[in-house]
C-alpha cells in the first residue's frame, strides 16, 4: 500500500520547532518510500484564532525547511458542506443531538455532581440534553437558542461494537468510546469540529499513515469511532513524543525564540535546524 501522510497545522501562530518535528515525522516517512505522498493540510475552521498571515509564514517556513508536499493545499474552512453532509448522515441515524446548555451551566451541574466521570481534558459533559424530548428540541432551536451538536457516544458504541487502531510503538489499541463523552461534533460558531473534520479529511484524501505528537493520541479513540460509524478504512498511526525544552516544557506558539523565523533571522541553515530539532526529539525518547 502507498504511504500517504499528512501534516495538519492550525494558522493561530508561527511554526515552532516542535511542529517542524511534526512535518518532518510525515514528510520523511513518504518521501523514504517509492510512491509516497505527503499532504498538507491547513486546519482553519477557528475563524476567530486562524490568521492567513500566519498560513502564509507556515508555508514558507514548510518550504525554507525543504519539505516539499504532493497537490493542493487543503483548506478545512474551505469544506464545511462537505462537513455539513458527514453531520447529515449521522444526524439521520440519531447519533447527535443538540445541546442548548451554556459552559456555566455545565460546570454548575459538574460542581454538584460528587461522582463526574473524567476524560483526559477534565469531567465530561453530563448529558443533560441527551435527555430532551425531540419536540423540545424543536422549540428551542425554533426560538433562536444557541446551541452546539454533541455526538452521542454512547449510543454509537451500542451500535459499532468494539473498535480498535494500531500505533506503531502501542501496536493494537482497543478503542475506548466513551473516553470523551458526548464531545461537541459542530460548534455552535462553526458548522464543525476538530474530531469531525480531522476525521473526514483523512477519509477523503485517503491518509494511510497518521504521525502526529502523542498529546493527540487520546483524540484518536474519538476519531476511530467516528471512522467506524462512518463507514471509514481506519490509517495507522504513529504518535510521537513531544519536543521539550532544557527545563522539560514543550514547545508552543508563544515560544518565539522557538519559531523556525527566529532560527532563520538567528543565520542558521535549514538542515541545522533540522538536526536540532531531530536531536530533542531522541532527547525526549
Amino acid at each position: 500500500m502507498t504511504v500517504v501522510t499528512r501534516f495538519a497545522p492550525s494558522p493561530t501562530g508561527e511554526l515552532h520547532l516542535g511542529s517542524a518535528y511534526s512535518a518532518w515525522t510525515g514528510w520523511h516517512r513518504a518521501r523514504e518510500e517509492a510512491g509516497g505522498r505527503f499532504l498538507l493540510r491547513i486546519e482553519d475552521i477557528d475563524i476567530r484564532r486562524c490568521k492567513r498571515e500566519f498560513e502564509t509564514a507556515i508555508l514558507g517556513d514548510l518550504r525554507w525547511l525543504g519539505f516539499d508536499w504532493d497537490g493542493e493545499v487543503r483548506r478545512q474552512s474551505e469544506h464545511f458542506a462537505t462537513y455539513g453532509k458527514a453531520l447529515d448522515q449521522l444526524g439521520a441515524r440519531s447519533l447527535i443531538y443538540p445541546c442548548f446548555c451554556s459552559r456555566a451551566a455545565i460546570e454548575r451541574e459538574l460542581a454538584a455532581s460528587a461522582n463526574a466521570p473524567h476524560g483526559p481534558d477534565g469531567p465530561l459533559y453530563p448529558g443533560t440534553c441527551r435527555h430532551l424530548s425531540a419536540q423540545e428540541r424543536r422549540e428551542r432551536i425554533a426560538a433562536g437558542q444557541e446551541h452546539c451538536l454533541r455526538f452521542d457516544a454512547g449510543r454509537a458504541a451500542r451500535e459499532t461494537g468494539p473498535y480498535h487502531f494500531v500505533d506503531e510503538k502501542l501496536g493494537r489499541v482497543e478503542g475506548e468510546p466513551m473516553l470523551m463523552g458526548d464531545f461537541v461534533i459542530a460548534r455552535k460558531d462553526t458548522p464543525t469540529s476538530y474530531h469531525l473534520a480531522v476525521t473526514v479529511d483523512d477519509h477523503l484524501q485517503g491518509i494511510t499513515l497518521v504521525t502526529r505528537g502523542v498529546d493527540v493520541l487520546p483524540s484518536t479513540h474519538v476519531h476511530g469511532l467516528l471512522q467506524k460509524v462512518l463507514g471509514y478504512e481506519t490509517p495507522r498511526y504513529a504518535h510521537h513524543k513531544l519536543l521539550t525544552d532544557d527545563s522539560g516544557r514543550r514547545f508552543a506558539k508563544r515560544d518565539r525564540d522557538m519559531t523556525i523565523r527566529a532560527m532563520r533571522e538567528a543565520g542558521l541553515e535549514p538542515k541545522a535546524v533540522i538536526i536540532r530539532a531531530l536531536a530533542a526529539a531522541a532527547a525526549a525518547s
